[in-house]
């Protein structure tokens, strides 16, 4: 199961990064596209502490950076992806995930990743007006 899902991250990962460089419709036809990849995760995950069930494991490893880095591309995009209303099993998830000690000890802070994302946005956006 671990291979279906980082090859599935792999695949869907250029989605996400049209998504947070881009604008306008383009923006909006990546962000459905995102939100396709995350419902089929949403659906893989299902009811489940973590993918391979009550223990972190690779699956939850190669995904992990919706937990740490998503909320700030998010915030930096000015565009939200994961509503919880839409996503309530990855959103419980996500908690789960940073909870785990040696994730929440070296996960990137939120400010941390917004000093890093917002520059990095507006320098996709402004190459992309030129």
């Amino acid at each position: 199961m671990a291979r279906f899902w980082i090859k599935f991250e792999e695949d869907k990962s250029s989605v996400f990064i049209a998504y947070f460089r881009s604008i306008g419709e383009e923006q909006e036809k990546a962000k459905k596209e995102a939100q396709e990849a995350l419902k089929t995760i949403e659906h893989g995950l299902g009811d489940k502490k973590f993918f391979g069930g009550e223990k972190i494991g690779l699956a939850d490893l190669a995904l992990g950076w919706i937990a740490g880095w998503l909320g700030a591309m998010e915030e930096s995009a000015g565009l939200k992806l994961l509503e919880p209303n839409m996503f309530p099993h990855l959103q419980t998830w996500i908690r789960n995930f940073k909870d785990v000690p040696e994730i929440k000890e070296n996960i990137p802070h939120h400010d941390e990743l917004l000093a890093y994302f917002k520059p990095l946005r507006e320098k996709f956006i402004a190459s992309s007006r030129s």
